[in-house]
């Protein structure tokens, strides 16, 4: 699906789901990635944003991150029962430590089977596929596979 700020897909991986966000900035791009993760589950369209849920993490790579915030989300959505279909992610430079942090909030609702229609539970983020780079045309592109 494609935006003004970017866009998700999927890619074949054996027998998981890869999930790849692209974005102008790393923060969308890691925006991307999350509504790719959704739409693993339902339609993104589906769901409406009506509650929301504060994410933080951090780690010492930024591909880690990415592991690391979908990893979060895929927690938040089994402990709440919640599925998620908007994200606000801003990135933040090293700390003194060295670790980079994620600061989110993730809007979503409590899971409506019916509504909802879940195809998968999606069981982890891996460092399958694991990726952060930049195109040839300085768009972000993050990605990684999810087992299911």
């Amino acid at each position: 699906m494609t935006t003004q700020l970017g866009r998700w897909e999927h890619f074949y991986h054996q027998a998981d789901i890869g999930v790849r966000g692209i974005g102008p900035t790393l923060d969308k791009a890691f925006e991307q990635a999350a509504l790719a993760l959704t739409a693993v589950i339902t339609d993104p369209a589906r769901v409406r944003p009506i509650q929301a849920v504060e994410i933080e993490c951090e780690a010492p790579r930024v591909s880690l991150l990415l592991v690391d915030w979908l990893n979060r989300l895929i927690y938040e959505m089994a402990t709440r029962r919640m599925i998620f279909a908007q994200f606000e992610v801003h990135l933040s430079p090293p700390d003194l430590g060295g670790a980079l942090s994620l600061h989110a909030l993730a809007w979503g609702e409590p899971v409506d089977p019916l509504r909802h229609q879940p195809a998968v539970e999606v069981k982890g983020a891996t460092y399958s596929e694991l990726e952060v780079k930049q195109d040839p045309q300085g768009h972000w592109v993050v990605q990684c596979v999810v087992d299911v």
